[in-house]
């Protein structure tokens, strides 16, 4: 059974730091892309970035390109999100998924196939 588990949410003001850990379980990952989404209240779910296993490739949405960072640990078997410059807007429901890895990076949450259950992450002004 496949299980991706996030922690490390919480609040934090504005220009400060958080980091995301995803504890992947159940299976092989070495062919998947792990990816990391988030959702805010009425809004649909968004990507933010995704990495091969291997760590060797990454991918960001522009809005957070030079402030989050996503990496994996494959001892550990996490994929961590580093997010420093907090802004308000950054405020959702971070959800950590597995898609199978392709030529290109999935961003549409209906290409990942494992979902973990999601960490609220606050940033206040």
């Amino acid at each position: 059974q496949v299980q991706l588990v996030e922690s490390g949410g919480g609040l934090v003001q504005a220009g400060g730091s958080l980091r995301l850990s995803c504890a992947a379980s159940g299976r092989a990952f070495d062919n998947y892309c792990m990816g990391w989404f988030r959702q805010a209240p009425g809004k649909e779910r968004q990507f933010v970035a995704a990495i091969t296993w291997s760590g060797a490739s990454t991918y960001y949405t522009p809005s957070v390109k030079g402030r989050f960072t996503i990496s994996t640990d494959n001892a550990k078997n996490t994929v961590a999100l580093q997010m420093n410059s907090l802004k308000p807007e950054d405020t959702a429901v971070y959800y950590c998924a597995a898609a199978i890895k392709r030529y290109y990076f999935q961003t549409i949450p209906r290409e990942y196939e494992y979902w973990g259950q999601g960490t609220q992450v606050t940033v206040s002004s």
